[in-house]
């Protein structure tokens, strides 16, 4: 009886609480292309980019958010709060950073804010309504970076979405990450050429509708 008092309340509540904006996070290794798929829907949306894109790894070493990002597709409006987070990586060499031509100082303080972004991003999923995961298509999916990714979502029980990002590249292997991660829906984009938006607009809906 309490059961059933308890779910019928829940559904109550999500009834007269409606959320005016999804939170979506934005996790993945560095370079996978986080920073620039934000940058393509913040652009397309509001006109302003979130944040720096570069060939350096952890070029973005701070959480970052846009709030309220209104996106109307197919007759459809959301708005949602989109947070770009820093690449997750299991282990940060500062030496890494000495072969993009950034001198030692420079290299290890770089280093250090990359590892203090890492902390930020897990510590920010305890707020995030729901995530895309966003995937180097040309890169090995069964990193343990990914395998570590996957499992702090399974264990908060957060709606997920999986972006092959670079689908533009020769090597971009989509079926490959699919067989990654058969249990979630995985759609290969190019946030760099824009090809392939539109069905990742429609995931991105269902996933806001699973929140």
């Amino acid at each position: 009886m309490f059961t059933i008092f308890k779910d019928f309340s829940k559904r109550l509540k999500n009834l007269f609480s409606k959320k005016e904006s999804v939170k979506i996070g934005f996790y993945g290794p560095p370079n996978a292309g986080k920073t620039s798929l934000a940058n393509r829907i913040c652009k397309d949306w509001t006109g302003e980019e979130i944040g720096v894109v570069s060939k350096i790894p952890h070029e973005t070493r701070h959480v970052q958010f846009r709030e309220k990002v209104e996106i109307k597709h197919k007759g459809k409006t959301l708005t949602f709060k989109l947070v770009d987070t820093p690449g997750i990586a299991t282990k940060i060499d500062y030496e890494e950073f000495l072969n993009f031509g950034i001198k030692k100082p420079d290299a290890k303080k770089r280093a250090k804010e990359a590892t203090q972004g890492i902390i930020e991003s897990i510590q920010w999923l305890d707020d995030m309504d729901a995530v895309v995961i966003v995937l180097d298509a040309a890169e090995n999916p069964y990193s343990q970076v990914n395998i570590t990714i996957i499992g702090n979502l399974v264990a908060r029980k957060i709606p997920v979405l999986i972006i092959a990002n670079k689908i533009d590249l020769k090597k971009a292997d989509i079926k490959k990450v699919e067989s990654a991660f058969p249990e979630y829906k995985v759609v290969g984009i190019s946030a760099k050429d824009g090809l392939n938006m539109d069905e990742f607009y429609d995931s991105l809906f269902q996933l806001a509708n699973k929140v």
